[in-house]
């Protein structure tokens, strides 16, 4: 997830949109035609999106947090007032409500 399409001052519905299921069809079906040579990576390839699949929107959204918070070069406390600025200097359309709960939310979910 690069960014939060539709998100904007009026509205703080965080929508996650998810294509693991998708992905890992494609590589189990990959793998069911893959030479022996290729199977290793597919298997591995297939393993990975299975289990990112089962993560939870509200771990995808706290990764999703973190990973912008990092991209402006955050490194501070996570429950602080500067968190919240840095998240919405990295997100400039997002709300202070948004980036609270948003903030909440990746307090709450392990890394």
């Amino acid at each position: 997830m690069t960014g939060i399409a539709g998100l904007n001052r009026k509205h703080n519905h965080v929508l996650v949109i998810r294509d693991a299921d998708v992905v890992a069809s494609a590589l189990r079906a990959a793998l069911a035609e893959a030479s022996p040579e290729e199977r290793p990576g597919l298997e591995r390839a297939v393993a990975l999106v299975e289990s990112t699949a089962q993560a939870t929107e509200a771990k995808l959204r706290a990764d999703w947090t973190r990973a912008r918070l990092a991209a402006v070069g955050f490194t501070g406390d996570l429950s602080s007032v500067a968190a919240t600025k840095a998240l919405r200097q990295a997100e400039p359309k997002l709300s202070l409500l948004a980036a609270v709960q948003l903030q909440k939310e990746a307090l709450t979910q392990p890394e």
